[in-house]
């Protein structure tokens, strides 16, 4: 989904939505993962830019509250399967990077990335990118961990919020390793999300 990992996402979209956190098919993981945006994403609508968005799983949820949602991941396959998924609603998806994504001069509500951040080269200037694509009153809404015990890849919820602390003045840590429901499983590692106002 982002630039630096070997993975072939074109490949991996055919089973990529098997994953229960990732195609949110089982109506429990569904409900759970619509039950945190419904709090991380305003109330009223708004237009949301989702960052590595796959197969557009997340883009269609906040879809569903009324939210007009453009969608941007590396893999032609992906943004294939999120425009499918979302046909007949207020989203466009486009193929590009989520660390510089296509969208020119607009301007969003929400910048919403899922398990990208830590992919890439420069989190740090992702991030500044990130909240330059914000409108006035806008937010970040980040969901990361460190995953695996023996090699752990991700960024931990201490170093985000110190590359975040120059660039938003209200920085909110939730922690979602003990919600079972939203990975489908009992998880051990670190997950959390991030919700950051400049």
């Amino acid at each position: 989904m982002t630039a630096n990992n070997d993975v072939d996402w074109d490949t991996e979209a055919v089973t990529f939505d098997d994953e229960p956190d990732h195609g949110l098919r089982d109506p429990e993981v569904r409900q759970a993962w619509a039950d945190r945006l419904a709090a991380w994403l305003p109330a009223r609508s708004a237009d949301v830019l989702d960052l590595g968005c796959g197969t557009g799983s997340l883009s269609l949820l906040a879809a569903e509250r009324g939210h007009r949602v453009t969608g941007v991941d590396l893999s032609p396959a992906m943004v294939d399967r999120a425009r499918t998924k979302l046909a007949g609603r207020a989203a466009v998806f486009l193929v590009g990077d989520a660390a510089t994504p296509p969208v020119g001069e607009e301007r969003f509500d929400v910048v919403l990335v899922r398990h990208v951040l830590w992919t890439l080269p420069d989190p740090e200037r992702a991030l500044r990118g990130w909240t330059a694509l914000l409108r006035s009153g806008g937010r970040l809404v980040l969901i990361e961990g460190v995953w695996g015990t023996v090699s752990p890849v991700g960024i931990s919820a201490e170093r985000l919020t110190g590359l975040l602390a120059p660039l938003a003045e209200d920085v909110r840590v939730e922690r979602l390793s003990d919600d079972a429901r939203l990975w489908g499983r009992e998880v051990a590692d670190e997950r959390y999300a991030v919700i950051a106002r400049p």
